[in-house]
């Protein structure tokens, strides 16, 4: 098949997944067509069958602001005719799924055959941006106007259900994956040199031996609530010897780099910035913490089973379809930094627990393979073009 992907091509999990996706059905033979204004985070020009097109946005004094929207429903268009497109799949339901909707009015009279979409709903597309009032009506009329809609979660699929009064049947779950073979630690290095692999990527004797290692992954928005883990983080190091490692950017990293001067931990906590390749630092890693206000799946916290970390994260949301409490992590109330760092020592402290847990977040990512989900999605594909 010939895939049009949209997404956003910043860091987060919508962009993650969808440059994913775009590399596992390349690698199954398909053409996969990207098209956004940059380059997706984990995407490479040099990926057989991965193509990039990307949309070019004009100044015009007459726009305040760019019409981002436009740009992409003409390029999506141009792509869908050019490359003779299958089928086109949308991360994201605003702007992407309207700029779709768009292209695909563009293009009803100009080609033989119709442009069909799918969106996958993410997250915050639904509990914020679409759930604004000046954006509702247009993010049900765009999910509504897709030839199909999927979500990353049960959770997700019935806020959306709730949220825009979509009828039921029309949203199908499809989860996030891992591809277990490439996310799985290193056993053939000691746990110093997995640590000095971060070490020399930083350039400096930041990781001892005796350090426990704990790690975060996100875009840095409030919703992730990284100043709580760096607020548990604090206590967490008073208790035992450990860094973490707090990995990507964001509007709150200045506020996230304050508190950690103003808690002393400065020294013990470094910000990476955005990393192409986060295996590394999952490899390196003890515990992983994702205590979102929200999260509809937590895909970090799936690449962190994966190298069989446990996970800490939030008991709101999708996230606990995805980490089962007390097997192979913790679900926690959020807002409670304390509870944090006292679930991350009752895991730290206790080896036989820590091993336990280490084994069943192995155990749990492997239900979310690639080669167990991308199925699911080209026949889901192939649904829609019948």
């Amino acid at each position: 098949m010939k895939i049009g992907i949209v997404c956003y091509p910043t860091y987060g999990g919508s962009g993650a997944l969808a440059a994913e996706l775009g590399k596992e059905l390349a690698k199954r033979g398909n053409c996969v067509h990207f098209i956004s204004y940059g380059l997706p985070f984990r995407i490479n020009r040099n990926i057989k069958n991965v193509f990039f097109h990307e949309v070019e946005v004009m100044n015009y004094p007459l726009f305040r602001y760019p019409p981002y929207t436009l740009s992409l429903s003409v390029k999506i268009s141009e792509i869908f005719e050019e490359q003779n497109l299958d089928i086109l799949h949308v991360h994201y339901a605003m702007p992407h799924a309207t700029s779709a909707y768009l292209a695909k009015r563009i293009s009803c009279n100009t080609k033989n055959k119709e442009l069909k979409f799918i969106t996958t709903l993410h997250g915050t597309d639904i509990t914020l941006v679409g759930n604004h009032h000046s954006f509702f009506k247009i993010t049900k009329f765009s999910i509504e106007s897709s030839n199909g809609i999927t979500a990353v979660s049960n959770y997700l699929k019935d806020l959306t259900i709730t949220t825009f009064d979509i009828k039921e049947d029309r949203i199908k779950v499809i989860y996030n994956f891992v591809d277990t073979e490439v996310f799985k630690k290193d056993f053939n290095k000691s746990d110093y040199q997995r640590k000095e692999v971060i070490n020399k990527l930083i350039g400096n004797k930041f990781l001892e031996k005796k350090d426990k290692v704990i790690s975060h992954i996100s875009n840095f928005r409030p919703v992730k609530n990284v100043q709580n883990i760096i607020k548990a983080f604090s206590k967490i190091s008073k208790a035992i010897s450990a860094k973490c490692l707090l990995v990507g950017d964001g509007p709150e990293i200045s506020l996230c780099k304050e508190l950690c001067k103003k808690l002393g931990v400065e020294k013990k906590v470094i910000f990476l910035g955005i990393l192409e390749d986060i295996k590394p630092v999952l490899n390196a890693s003890d515990l992983y913490l994702l205590p979102s206000k929200s999260e509809s799946f937590g895909l970090s916290a799936l690449e962190a089973l994966s190298f069989s970390i446990p996970v800490i994260g939030t008991k709101v949301g999708g996230l606990k379809e995805v980490v089962f409490n007390g097997k192979c992590g913790y679900l926690i109330n959020p807002d409670n930094f304390n509870e944090i760092a006292e679930k991350s020592l009752e895991i730290l402290a206790d080896e036989n627990k820590y091993l336990n847990m280490a084994q069943n977040a192995r155990d749990r990512a492997l239900a979310f393979d690639c080669n167990i989900i991308i199925p699911e999605y080209i026949n889901y594909y192939k649904t829609i073009l019948i």
